[in-house]
């Protein structure tokens, strides 16, 4: 049998490494012009329904319309922000052990 070669150092693993900067662009790019045709299709609904259907309707595809490309852009911009490593806010500090109660009766002075 044969043994396998020693570990000499840190192992890479695919599932850590950052999706390629250009196919993270052209993802959102593509998500972008998906939601803004369908901006298109809301305002030529909005438009062409007028007077059709009731108003509300008309005037859903309309907001839609209105708010679909604020969406958008926060959307496209969300990417490459990830982080891998958990952001620690708050330093540990490590507690003395209660087994040493103070001599001084807690005003901090310990028995030697």
């Amino acid at each position: 049998m044969r043994k396998p070669p020693p570990a000499t150092g840190e192992v890479h693993r695919i599932t850590t490494a950052p999706e390629p900067l250009a196919d993270d662009v052209a993802r959102r790019t593509r998500r972008y012009l998906a939601q803004m045709g369908l901006r298109l299709v809301c305002f030529l609904a909005g438009v062409l329904t007028w007077g059709v259907v009731p108003g509300w309707v008309s005037v859903i595809f309309l907001v839609g319309a209105v708010v679909l490309p604020y969406i958008a852009v926060i959307l496209a911009n969300a990417g490459r922000e990830r982080r891998d490593e958990p952001t620690s806010l708050v330093t540990p500090r490590e507690l003395g052990s209660a087994a040493e109660p103070p001599v001084d009766g807690g005003r901090g002075e310990w028995a030697p």
